[in-house]
């Protein structure tokens, strides 16, 4: 594993150093193994969220040309519908759906999961994409911060609710979450919706990614004995519509050294494709290789052990009934 200090250097949300944000994965794609993407996913259902632009929409392409069966959960019907024709255009895959969920209003999450579990489809794969940093603090009509809903509450309620779907695809069911090397600069943190003053869109983006790390390595403690597999990844800093726009400084800095979307995309779309055998349930993965998920004497590690606290929080938070209850 590499110097912890390198991995700040190459992932922290704001860094400012001298080099190309798509020479690493030039230099890592040399080891990439080209059978690992020859591998199909015909007969398998996935599912994206946020899939209309960005990152989520090179997965749910990459996904859709390996014949997966695919649903991009989308915000927008407009560009959802663009977004759709596109991909079906390019991958010549008519199984590619389009579904329509604000996933900044937990109740819209939960009326989605509702609507997609009747279809009663075996759910294979799950890519939790969807992300959102504003910068300054803003609250949802149900009263969330609103980075808070989407990165984190929505990302949890929905992965919740379609586990039953998720547990008829095993043993192959995964769940990917696109988190962000910008978690290495905090550690866990109760105060889950920055209720301090001095609120900070980065920092709480930032918590937020950190929060959803900690997840995966909950969700595979939890549902060890289901046959899912949980995996969290790193895109790297990818030219995307997100970056731009909430990050511009950092954009215009690495304007034409960023990398691409499908680049971006290549390691959720790896962890789609490989043999479940090949993986480590519960691991953040950057560049198709295992990552540390702390770096050394951060002091980030110990505050993982606030998760089954934090998960009792989003459960009351997002309306889901107390674990153990009756439901």
């Amino acid at each position: 594993m590499e110097d912890g200090v390198v991995w700040a250097l190459r992932l922290h949300p704001v860094h400012q150093i001298g080099f190309p944000a798509d020479v690493y994965y030039r230099e890592h794609a040399k080891k990439f193994r080209e059978e690992d993407m020859q591998i199909r996913l015909d007969g398998k259902n996935c599912l994206v969220t946020g899939a209309n632009s960005g990152i989520g929409f090179a997965t749910a392409e990459g996904l859709a040309s390996h014949g997966a069966t695919v649903y991009m959960l989308c915000r927008n019907k407009e560009r959802g519908e663009a977004a759709l024709s596109e991909i079906r255009s390019k991958t010549g895959n008519a199984n590619v759906h389009l579904e329509i969920c604000d996933l900044s209003s937990i109740n819209e999450v939960k009326s989605f999961a509702t609507r997609f579990t009747s279809m009663d489809k075996p759910l294979h794969v799950l890519v939790n994409n969807a992300g959102l940093l504003e910068q300054k603090r803003q609250t949802t009509a149900e009263g969330l911060e609103l980075n808070f809903a989407v990165n984190v509450a929505a990302t949890y309620t929905l992965t919740e609710l379609v586990m039953p779907l998720l547990e008829k695809a095993t043993p192959d069911a995964r769940v990917i979450t696109v988190a962000s090397g910008g978690m290495y600069t905090q550690p866990l943190n109760k105060d889950l919706q920055f209720s301090e003053d001095n609120f900070d869109g980065t920092q709480q983006y930032a918590r937020n990614k950190r929060v959803q790390v900690a997840l995966t390595e909950w969700w595979a403690q939890k549902y060890s004995d289901k046959g899912v597999g949980f995996y969290c990844m790193h895109p790297g800093w990818a030219d995307t519509p997100g970056v731009a726009k909430s990050l511009p400084g950092f954009s215009e800095k690495l304007a034409g050294n960023m990398r691409t979307n499908a680049e971006g995309a290549d390691t959720a779309v790896w962890l789609a494709l490989q043999p479940k055998e090949k993986l480590a349930s519960g691991a953040f993965y950057f560049d198709r290789a295992e990552a540390p998920k702390h770096l050394k004497f951060a002091g980030t590690a110990a505050s993982h052990s606030q998760i089954n606290s934090i998960v009792d929080s989003l459960r009351s938070i997002c309306g889901l009934p107390a674990l153990g209850s009756a439901v």
